[in-house]
């Protein structure tokens, strides 16, 4: 009778064992994964090439909201935008967010996109 409890209980213990480490890695891999694609969300807001054109004139928007020079301010956000597939967060600044918008000029030298 001890026998047949002894391998009642191994096979109970190491059956729910097993149950509960497969439970346990799959939960830790569901735990990687969401922070991984986390992570590579938060890294490319805002990173150049993180829009699609369709996306540029919302941004800019809400890019040119601030200024009293609306109607230039928002043709030359679109035209960057369209160009670099990028705009810097916020109404002002922010420009090392998309090197490509930071680095356009014009022939003076002056940034050409706002």
């Amino acid at each position: 009778m001890s026998r047949l409890l002894y391998l009642y209980y191994y096979y109970y213990f190491h059956s729910n064992q097993g149950k509960m480490a497969k439970l346990s890695w799959s939960f830790i891999a569901l735990l990687l994964f969401l922070s991984l694609s986390f992570t590579l969300d938060v890294s490319n807001a805002g990173g150049e090439g993180s829009l699609k054109p369709e996306q540029c004139k919302p941004a800019c928007d809400y890019r040119c909201s601030a200024t009293s020079h609306r109607k230039p301010c928002l043709f030359f956000c679109n035209k960057c935008c369209n160009k670099c597939l990028c705009v810097p967060s916020g109404t002002y600044g922010h420009k090392e967010e998309c090197p490509c918008y930071d680095k356009w000029k014009t022939k003076e030298g002056k940034p050409k996109c706002p």
